[in-house]
């Protein structure tokens, strides 16, 4: 047991039996000094007068463990998260060993405060956004998530500016590494320096004109590394003004959209439209096919696939997401709707959660909606190897989905019937704003709408739709 100094808690302890120093250190047979020097935290709590309050008053030890107490930061930790100033771990491991009441309130509060958030979501889900009275201000990543969404994921502009820069650098899907080198060298001075120590997979030294890029990204990466850079450099004007849109409130929301917009450059450049949309067509959307040809990624196609929505030369809409293996979705882009939940985590009957277990195979689902919408979803695990011995590698599922009217156009159609409802898997946007009434998988109910209990059977019965 380490050395716990636990003052607070005693005098609390004491105001609450309404006892003085004398009575207290009498009552555990210690003096009335050295009791002072317990509450003053001069001395830590020992293992005997731990007992000796367990045995007269009934003290729950379990209030003065070092466990309870690491429970508490943790939860504090989480809870104070989105604080107006940093807080420092020192000061939050300070509040849960002296003032223990003071932070189980603030967690509850935020647990509160949380609940209502979802709640509140959850209902705008439900009945549109229209009917719920305007919250707190949206994340700068929401805000560009919706920035993105507004406009189906497509943004012609770039689009039209990237296939002209590609025929003017006579670039082909074999020579955009070395093409994007020559036009960063010729026209703007810049030098490549590939890193083996760099942290960052791009970073741009403007004084020495140095483009330093990590050794450890395949070349495929470095080419949107390079194409993201020659964004910034060619179309900073460009990207500028798209991102002067009254959805982006702050500067922060902003800066964050222009580096979405030179990514969607980036992709655009070397997956240019109308060859790509081509290509995707004659291969009927083999993704690992499409990625030979272009020699880019798994994720980098289904990417660029979710924005294929020019007026004139429409590509399969397709919804994009990218989860980590704790359900986090880090990515999510659609060409059109699709119920991606706000609240509470996605659905785990999801064929985007099995790819994990099934790594670098691609995975096939139809999948229904409580509403009755049925799509057609692909899903693969991608990732990164080690950077080297001990370091962790990264790991994501990525899934594409379309609605099922569009699936015959796809390879992955291939062999599934798409006209029989019972192939369909029934997931949902996630269970707290789910309303399927029997799921196997359910983690909770949905908010608002309680799991009763069978008295007779002791078991949980899912609520009624009605």
């Amino acid at each position: 047991m380490r050395k716990m100094f636990m003052g607070v808690r005693l005098r609390r302890l004491r105001e609450e039996r309404k006892l003085k120093q004398v009575e207290l250190a009498s009552a555990l047979d210690i003096s009335p000094s050295y009791l002072n020097q317990l509450e003053q935290n001069q001395r830590p709590l020992t293992v005997p007068v731990l007992l000796k309050l367990n045995a007269v008053f009934g003290i729950d030890v379990q209030l003065f463990s070092e466990d309870e107490e690491a429970r508490l930061v943790t939860d504090l930790r989480e809870a104070l998260t989105d604080s107006a100033e940093p807080i420092a771990l020192a000061e939050i491991k300070e509040l849960a060993a002296n003032m223990p009441a003071v932070g189980r309130t603030l967690v509850a509060l935020h647990r509160r405060q949380r609940e209502l958030s979802e709640r509140s979501e959850a209902m705008a889900a439900q009945l549109g956004d229209d009917w719920i009275t305007p919250g707190p201000a949206r994340m700068p990543f929401e805000q560009v998530r919706d920035f993105f969404y507004a406009r189906h994921n497509h943004v012609e502009l770039l689009d039209e500016a990237a296939e002209r820069i590609y025929r003017e650098a006579g670039l082909s899907p074999r020579s955009v590494y070395a093409g994007l080198i020559e036009r960063l060298r010729e026209r703007h001075g810049i030098q490549i320096v590939w890193s083996e120590t760099e942290s960052a997979q791009r970073r741009y030294d403007h004084a020495n004109r140095t483009l330093h890029l990590s050794a450890h990204l395949k070349q495929g990466q470095q080419a949107f590394q390079m194409a993201t850079q020659l964004a910034f450099l060619e179309l900073k004007d460009e990207i500028d003004r798209l991102a002067d849109d009254a959805i982006l409130a702050g500067e922060e929301a902003r800066r964050l959209a222009r580096i979405g917009l030179a990514n969607y450059f980036a992709g655009a450049l070397i997956l240019p439209y109308a060859a790509f949309l081509a290509a995707a067509e004659e291969d009927a959307y083999d993704i690992e096919r499409l990625g030979r040809r272009f020699g880019v990624g798994f994720e980098t196609i289904c990417h660029r696939l979710s924005t294929l929505q020019r007026a004139d030369a429409r590509g399969v809409p397709f919804f994009f997401v990218r989860v980590d293996r704790a359900g986090n979705i880090s990515k999510r882009q659609s060409a059109t709707d699709f119920h991606f939940s706000r609240v509470g985590g996605s659905c785990p009957l999801w064929n985007v959660y099995e790819a994990f277990t099934q790594p670098g195979r691609v995975l096939t689902q139809i999948a229904q909606m409580p509403d009755g919408r049925t799509y057609l979803w692909i899903a693969r695990t991608v990732g990164s190897g080690n950077a080297g011995y001990g370091v962790p590698g990264k790991t994501f599922a990525v899934g594409l989905g379309c609605d099922i009217r569009h699936a015959s156009r796809l390879i992955y159609a291939r062999g599934l019937d798409l006209s029989d409802p019972a192939a369909a898997t029934r997931i949902g946007a996630g269970c707290k704003v789910c309303e399927r009434p029997a799921c196997p998988q359910r983690a909770f109910p949905p908010i608002g709408k309680p799991i009763a209990v069978d008295e007779n059977r002791r078991t949980l019965v899912p609520y009624s739709a009605e």
